[in-house]
């Protein structure tokens, strides 16, 4: 049969079978042994039907069931080529036919195919003889018809190469029968004796055993049969049965008893004793096997028989003892090994898609097993199934072949990764198993959004912040891995109050953080939208936005401004009130704003400074300025007042604001000056006033005791004329002038102090002008204020140099102090 030739029609049988997306076929070819490396044997595509150029688009694979790959598929032309020689008897043996399986897989569609080669055999090897001398020893005495057996020449090929035939060298003693071998049709050859011995005429024989193949040419080989003709023992032993049958299982152990031969020589003495043995015409490879025992004759297992359903075919030997190497008769031995359920099915994974995408359609095949069972039957029919949960199935496709197919939708954000066990179990009796785990990973789809916690978020930022400063983050999240899952950020520019979004914020395009560009000014702006968009980096990409809301916090960095009294020029604005006002007399209002919102805009007025603290009182709210009692003669025509206006923020701010106030009942046509400096004294109140003026009755009543002594004392003296001037508080308030002694020299005002009440010290006081006889007292209740006027009021015209004001330690515990008044 030509080379590359299929079988049957056109030399090959196609066929396809196809399930769940798979297709399969088969293909055999034929090529002889020893072909040379490079010669085509077939076209691989044509046969199946395509074309050159789909083995490399479809991922083609060739699968040897070999070691050593002898042939291989040209991908350019689709040819299958002989890569290595193959020698038939080496991979083979005499085992008929010899055929190589080997499996072809496409991808993109899944396909399958099974191909066997038929490995030829040609006439390459000769017969060979075990021993290239065979002696054998024939007495004398026996008679014609006596066969020896002769060794099997052994040929390693097959078929008619490995058919032998036998010849012999002309002889007038002894002839060559061939006989047929009982499993096979070959031969073996036996030396028949066709005329009687006599060791006296020719003690020697030399003949040639040549053996022929059937070959084309043919071959041969021979042996040298050396013949030595023995004197006694005409009888050899005889085998109870000529074949010896037996079957045993493959794992049968060592020593385990096979037969028990039996031979019988009619002979007496040593000419009779048999010693058994393997005969020369078991091949060697078998000889091993089994062990003969000598005497006995049991037949027993020497080591594994190797594979199941196979036929040993031995051969024992009988020989007696008799002189000059005894006689031997031979007899067959035929073992049949049964197979034994010793093999668990192996799978072996023949392609795995990895990773599998996630959101594949159910029934996709994601792989290709093949299972193997190296028993024989039911011992070797094996059955796969899956034994762990998952959105997979199994489904039978050729012989010994499954698919591994999704059986439901693979989400890699719940499950990344299956083990997927398959179980294979063979119909032996107990069944054996053997388990495989698959490794299904599922692969990332970018088939999630970014998704932000809220769909709002909400910062704050302190006014007057640098740029650059922090201003918190937005964090979108992605389920997905790689690309995929990893979020960009990137801010969509909104126009807010007048400005764009840009030009105020920055966002970070990998973490989110967002960052001040300027500084913002709360009384400006005083909130910022926009959006904030997150995208991952799959293919197509997929976003979500945010909306992100920043409120600028306000802090006091606006100290309040006063709107009203308005001052020009700094002048010092006046008010008129009428010398009649009533307490509660509404003198101002004092008006202001705040630029910052909240308690940082929340003012409280407050009076720091007056001429006369009494006198006024203002809203702490209202910023209402109102007179706080009745206005007093004694009360100055010119008040100041200076009013503080303060927020109420961290640190607090403030301004403040001089009021004059002019205690008049009509309008001046000149207003005065109300620039001066503050006075350092302050005026009593109305409850003060009248406690002093108490103090002082009860000081001028004391006084003018004192007088009365001191004049009915002097009245006694001659020479001495009294004149005295007495004056009460009322006069002195009232402006009225004492004219006073031109000698005095000082006025001394001597000042007790009696009570405090709300900050305000009432005084006792005297008034002396002098040390003669001439004085001028003061009695009353007063304030350090009026005490200080009073120099003005009474009118001295003196040179006085310096009105004394002392405090007296009295009752109420005073640390004694010295106020000098001068130059009033």
């Amino acid at each position: 049969m030509p080379a590359g030739r299929v079988v049957g029609w056109r030399a090959a049988v196609l066929w396809v079978w196809v399930s769940c997306g798979c297709a399969a076929g088969h293909l055999e070819y034929s090529v002889s042994e020893e072909t040379p490396r490079g010669v085509a044997v077939g076209n691989v595509t044509a046969d199946l039907g395509l074309s050159a150029a789909v083995l490399s688009l479809r991922n083609f694979r060739f699968l040897p069931s070999h070691s050593e790959p002898y042939f291989r598929v040209d991908l350019a032309s689709g040819s299958l080529v002989v890569r290595e020689p193959a020698d038939r008897e080496q991979l083979c043996g005499a085992k008929a036919p010899c055929v190589l399986t080997y499996e072809l897989v496409l991808e993109d569609p899944l396909e399958l195919h099974t191909m066997r080669i038929h490995v030829l055999d040609v006439n390459d090897n000769a017969p060979l003889f075990p021993a290239r001398d065979v002696q054998l020893h024939i007495p004398e005495f026996l008679a014609p018809g006596a066969r020896f057996t002769l060794p099997r020449a052994q040929d390693a090929d097959e078929g008619s190469n490995g058919a032998l035939s036998y010849s012999l060298s002309p002889s007038h003693h002894f002839r060559l029968d061939v006989g047929p071998r009982v499993n096979d049709s070959s031969e073996f050859p036996e030396l028949v004796l066709e005329k009687a011995l006599d060791r006296e005429v020719r003690a020697t024989h030399r003949l040639v055993l040549t053996a022929h193949d059937r070959g084309r040419p043919a071959r041969s080989g021979d042996a040298q049969v050396t013949i030595t003709v023995v004197d006694t023992n005409d009888n050899a032993p005889a085998f109870e049965r000529a074949v010896y049958r037996t079957k045993v299982p493959e794992t049968v152990p060592h020593g385990t008893l096979l037969f028990r031969v039996q031979a019988s020589d009619p002979d007496e003495g040593s000419n009779g004793a048999v010693r058994y043995s393997l005969s020369n015409s078991t091949q060697a490879e078998l000889r091993h096997l089994f062990h003969v025992h000598p005497r006995s004759g049991e037949v027993q297992v020497a080591a594994l028989l190797g594979p199941p359903e196979t036929l040993l075919e031995a051969y024992v030997e009988a020989r007696d003892e008799g002189s000059f190497g005894g006689l031997a008769s031979t007899a067959k031995l035929l073992v049949e090994v049964t197979d034994v359920n010793d093999h668990a099915p192996e799978v072996s994974l023949l392609t795995l898609s990895r990773p599998v995408p996630e959101g594949t359609a159910p029934g996709t095949v994601i792989a290709l097993l093949s299972v193997r069972d190296k028993d024989l039957g039911p011992n070797g029919k094996a059955i796969c199934s899956l034994s762990s949960e998952g959105p997979f199935k199994l489904k039978a496709s050729l012989d010994n072949y499954y698919s591994l197919l999704t059986d439901g939708p693979l989400d890699r954000e719940q499950v990344s990764e299956y083990q997927v066990l398959i179980t294979a179990s063979d119909g032996g009796s107990p069944p054996l198993s053997s388990r495989r785990t698959l490794t299904v990973s599922v692969a990332d789809v970018n088939d999630n959004t970014p998704s932000f916690p809220q769909p709002q978020q909400e910062l704050f930022v302190a006014e007057n912040n640098g740029p650059g400063a922090s201003l918190g983050r937005v964090f979108a999240q992605d389920p997905d891995v790689g690309k995929n899952g990893l979020v960009f950020y990137q801010l969509l520019d909104m126009i807010s109050e007048g400005q764009t979004a840009a030009s105020l914020v920055a966002v970070d395009s990998s973490s989110g953080a967002i960052t001040a560009k300027t500084s913002f000014d709360f009384e400006r702006l005083k909130e910022v939208h926009f959006l904030v968009e997150a995208q991952d980096g799959g293919v197509p990409p997929r976003s979500a936005t945010v909306t992100v809301n920043l409120f600028v916090v306000d802090r006091n960095d606006n100290a309040p401004v006063i709107l009203f009294p308005v001052t020009r020029n700094g002048t010092v604005p006046v008010e008129i009130v009428p010398r009649s006002a009533r307490t509660g007399h509404l003198v101002t209002k004092v008006v202001a704003e705040d630029a910052d919102s909240g308690s940082n805009a929340w003012l409280s007025y407050h009076i720091s400074q007056a001429s006369d603290s009494s006198l006024f009182r203002i809203s702490a709210n209202m910023g209402e300025l109102r007179t706080a009692r009745l206005v007093l003669p004694t009360d100055a025509v010119k008040q100041r007042v200076l009013v503080v206006v303060r927020d109420h923020g961290d640190p607090p701010l403030s301004s403040s604001i001089t009021l004059g106030v002019l205690l008049s009942n009509s309008v001046p046509q000149v207003l005065p000056d109300f620039e001066d400096a503050w006075e350092t004294g302050g005026y009593l109140s109305a409850q003060n006033l009248y406690l002093v003026i108490a103090l002082a009755c009860i000081s001028f009543l004391f006084l003018g005791c004192l007088l009365f002594f001191v004049c009915i004392k002097l009245s006694q003296s001659p020479g001495h004329g009294s004149q005295s001037c007495r004056c009460s508080p009322e006069e002195l308030r009232n402006g009225r002038r004492v004219t006073l002694n031109p000698c005095m020299a000082s006025a001394t005002i001597d000042v007790t102090t009696v009570e405090r009440h709300s900050q305000t010290y009432l005084y006792w006081a005297s008034l002396g002008l002098g040390s003669d006889n001439n004085s001028l007292l003061w009695r009353g209740e007063y304030r350090a204020a009026d005490l200080r006027n009073l120099a003005t009021e009474v009118g001295l015209n003196l040179p006085i140099s310096c009105i004394q004001i002392r405090n007296r330690k009295d009752h109420v515990n005073v640390n004694a102090m010295v106020s000098k008044f001068c130059g009033i």
